[in-house]
Order: structure tokens, then C-alpha cells, then sequence
């Protein structure tokens, strides 16, 4: 297999696992919300929720992640020198990041599927945008690579974070508005 074998099949791993890491958190949101449920609905809800969220964690989310990870490594040992360049530190600082988002929404899934529901639905969509952000992030490095000024990518990664976590926040009002009509 070539360099663009690896990079065909590193990017599909990507979209795989991004697709988990999306999905996941709001799997949780609906999860935590059923909670507000009659007890009957409660039990059918959370019985759902728990088999949907390990199937998503079981079957693509690891298996995805694992793949990303081997096929990425791949590709820095067909070109090494890429470890030399402040682009790659940055993107593999981000994709460590992301493997500590991966796992502390699997640390939420099991205090869920235990009863315990830490944060509220709001909180857990702001938490769903973050993944939003490594991939952002990630992709405007990889494809900018040492053209991104550092200073404006930080400061459009800000901008981007405030904007995604404010139309959160209009999106909940205009349900509670909605709700309350």
C-alpha cells in the first residue's frame, strides 16, 4: 500500500470516529432528558439509550479511534519528517486532546448508565461541540500547515468556541420560549 492508500483510509477512520464523537454526546443529551420522563417511559428510554450508546462506543467509536490512530501512524513513518515541523506538534497535541475527550465521554456514558447524571442536557450540548472544535482545529491545520499564523488560528478557534456555544444557548432559549407559548 502507498502513503495515499493510508491517507484515503486515515481519513475515512476520521470521519467514522468524528461521526461517534458527534453523535454520543447527544445520545446523552436525550439520555439525561429522559430522566424528566413518567417513570414507565423513564425505564423504556433508559434501557434504549444504554444498548444505542454501547453499541455506538462498542461498534464504531473504539474501532474507529484505533484505526485513526494506526493509520496516522502509518503515514508519519512512510514520512518522518513531518515530526519536524511545528504544524504536526500542534495537530498531534490536538489529537491527543480529542483521545482525552474520547475517553471522558465514555467515563459520562458509564455514570449515566449508573444513574448518575453529573450535568444537565445544556451542558452536555455545549460538551457535544467541543469534538466541533478539534475538528476545526485539526483540519485547519493539516490543510493550512505552516501558512496559519498561530496567533489568528488561537484567536479564530476562540471566536469559533464563543460562537458555537452561544447559538447553543439561543437554540435552548427559543425551545424554552417555544415550551412555554
Amino acid at each position: 500500500m502507498t502513503y495515499l492508500h493510508f491517507k484515503a483510509l486515515h481519513i475515512i477512520f476520521v470521519v467514522s470516529w468524528f461521526a461517534g464523537l458527534f453523535y454520543m454526546p447527544r445520545l446523552l443529551v436525550y439520555h439525561t432528558e429522559a430522566q424528566d420522563k413518567i417513570a414507565a417511559a423513564r425505564e423504556v428510554l433508559n434501557e434504549q439509550f444504554m444498548k444505542m450508546e454501547k453499541l455506538l462506543w462498542n461498534a464504531i467509536m473504539v474501532p474507529a479511534m484505533w484505526m485513526t490512530l494506526i493509520s496516522g501512524s502509518i503515514m508519519i513513518y512512510i514520512t518522518p519528517g513531518w515530526l519536524s515541523q511545528g504544524w504536526m506538534h500542534m495537530k498531534l497535541t490536538f489529537v491527543l486532546g480529542l483521545i482525552g475527550y474520547h475517553f471522558f465521554t465514555r467515563k459520562l456514558i458509564l455514570e449515566i448508565q449508573k444513574g448518575h447524571f453529573r450535568f444537565s442536557s445544556i451542558q452536555l450540548r455545549l460538551w457535544n461541540e467541543v469534538a466541533t472544535i478539534f475538528l476545526f482545529s485539526i483540519v485547519f491545520l493539516v490543510v493550512l500547515k505552516n501558512s496559519i499564523d498561530w496567533i489568528w488560528g488561537v484567536l479564530g478557534l476562540i471566536a469559533f468556541a464563543i460562537i458555537i456555544m452561544s447559538a447553543v444557548r439561543i437554540i435552548k432559549k427559543i425551545r424554552e420560549k417555544k415550551v412555554s407559548e
